[in-house]
């Protein structure tokens, strides 16, 4: 009796060949983008201590008490969370390697997180980010670095209706003036409020704004305004960044509700959002949170980032010129015993010229090999029996073209195929 297949968890999704091919595009454009603007990479571990998300990200949060993977380390009886973002553990690296040390830090990095949500369109339960972080930069400036990068990828990505919210969640005291405005209002209609946003009344009411419940949308746009409680240093900031915004072309606009889903924001907040994906419609969110690195036990550090999440941007980048499969150059059929040293040997000589090469392994007639090769996409096949094998030659057929077959010395036929790339 057969064994039961094993499939993936649900949520947790295969690339496979025919897919990488725009994953490798998507990485390739988005490491030259970085490098172009200073930032260096840097990798965490994908399983941190859970306390680290419960003090950053906030313990009201739905990340922290629905979606995060934790348990307990069967060795010495920690709690473990594999990660639903990449910031705190960014942070978290940069204070135990004292990176700060050495000055303002610069930062990308790129992984798989984790959250235990119900797979939807744009939401999956293993899903990749992008996170760039930028520490030890007190200013607007840096935030507008953040977002004209962000509109340069863009256009790197031939990607349009992608447009950019902007609010400000001012400074902590500002927040608390704002948040006992809104728990009075919120309380008056509690009777309207859903579960959800009934649970966040008391613990973390900024997050009722977020709903997205549409019963709820007459009441929010009714809330306090956060800006009415702005301080003047936190108010002067987000001027200063929308002019720093208006002066490099990009476009934002104004929303009063955005307050981001992770307890350690202030200031600045923004989200990317795109027309074509539906309800998870963000595709790069970030902002400023200057309290975080003290939070979680750093010396106090000004930050800001924004983490982009690659299957939504994927899903928007257009199969184009630049995004096809890269083909081979050459297909190496070999048939013979001398012609399977001598093939080995070719191929690894085209190799050296910088030439991508299929070798054909495992046999079979010259019929079956010439198929395989033309099914590899690979521009040429090249041929190789004993005959060949003996002249020290190659010969060189065009698979995607009507041009003959010639007869060549491997030199001759790397420059024939250079020639025509």
């Amino acid at each position: 009796m057969a064994s039961k297949m094993i499939q993936a968890i649900r949520g947790m999704n295969d690339v496979l060949p025919d897919e990488a091919h725009l994953w490798e595009y998507f990485e390739e454009t988005v490491r030259d983008w970085l490098r172009a603007y200073g930032y260096r990479n840097v990798r965490t571990p994908i399983l941190e201590k859970t306390d680290l998300f419960v003090r950053s990200i906030g313990e009201v949060t739905d990340i922290v008490e629905k979606e995060m993977y934790t348990f307990v380390d069967a060795l010495n009886g920690e709690s473990l969370a594999l990660r639903p973002e990449g910031t705190a553990a960014c942070v978290r690296a940069v204070i135990e390697h004292n990176l700060l040390y050495a000055g303002p830090q610069r930062l990308w990095y790129w992984g798989p997180m984790f959250r235990h949500e119900r797979p939807q369109k744009g939401r999956f339960r293993q899903f990749h980010q992008v996170g760039v972080e930028a520490m030890g930069f007190p200013g607007p400036d840096i935030n507008a670095e953040h977002l004209t990068m962000c509109a340069r990828l863009w256009r790197s990505l031939e990607l349009d209706g992608i447009a950019l919210d902007l609010n400000t969640l001012g400074d902590a005291q500002s927040r608390e003036r704002y948040r006992r405005r809104l728990v009075n209002y919120l309380e008056r209609h509690e009777g309207s409020l859903d579960a959800d946003s009934k649970r966040r009344l008391h613990a973390n009411p900024l997050r009722v704004l977020d709903s997205k419940n549409p019963e709820m949308a007459e009441l929010i746009a009714g809330a306090p305004k956060l800006a009415e409680d702005l301080d003047e240093v936190s108010m002067k900031s987000f001027e200063d960044l929308q002019g720093l915004l208006r002066e490099s072309g990009v476009s934002f606009r104004i929303n009063s509700r955005l307050v981001r889903g992770l307890d350690y924001y202030n200031g600045a907040v923004y989200e990317w959002v795109s027309n074509r994906l539906g309800a998870q419609n963000a595709v790069c969110a970030g902002g400023r949170y200057d309290a975080l690195i003290e939070q979680i036990g750093g010396k106090a550090a000004p930050a800001c980032g924004f983490a982009m999440g690659v299957e939504r941007l994927l899903a928007l980048v257009k199969v184009g010129a630049g995004t096809r499969a890269r083909v081979s150059d050459v297909y190496l059929v070999r048939q013979g015993v001398a012609a399977e040293r001598y093939g080995a040997s070719v191929a690894e000589q085209l190799r050296d010229a910088g030439l991508a090469v299929i070798l054909h392994c495992g046999g079979g007639s010259f019929k079956s090999q010439m198929k395989r090769a033309d099914a590899s996409g690979a521009r040429y096949a090249m041929i190789v029996g004993d005959d060949e094998a003996g002249a020290g030659v190659v010969s060189v057929k065009p698979l995607r073209e009507a041009a003959q077959q010639v007869r060549a010395s491997v030199s001759e036929a790397i420059d024939l195929i250079k020639g025509k790339a």
